[in-house]
């Protein structure tokens, strides 16, 4: 899967980064392999606010000039899909949400 490491990597980059900037506690990255040549983003963080577009919302293209706003639209671009969920209950701090993205590596084309 060496043609999705540069993709995994941004799309994992920008979801941490999320998750370091929105939440005031702990969060973490998981990666995983989802079926034949997909891999799975996943970063759980304390904030429980799902931000669009994986609360199923739009964003708006950012200002040229602006310094902040791409990542989500990357996400967009660049996974074959996302989601979120919340995570309720458990002990205190364990709440929040993770969102997720996959990643795929494009079919031959013969």
């Amino acid at each position: 899967m060496r043609d999705l490491i540069d993709t995994a990597e941004l799309l994992a980059s920008e979801l941490v980064t999320n998750a370091y900037r929105h939440s005031s506690g702990p969060y973490s990255l998981r990666l995983r392999g989802a079926g034949r040549n997909r891999v799975r983003v996943g970063v759980w963080d304390s904030n429980p606010e799902i931000p669009d577009p994986f609360a199923g919302g739009t964003v708006d293209a950012p200002c040229v000039l602006s310094e902040r706003g791409r990542g989500l639209q990357l996400v967009r671009e660049c996974a074959e899909s996302w989601g979120a969920y919340p995570i309720r209950g458990g002990l205190p701090g364990q709440g929040g949400k993770v969102l997720w993205v996959e990643c795929t590596v494009p079919p031959l084309i013969r």
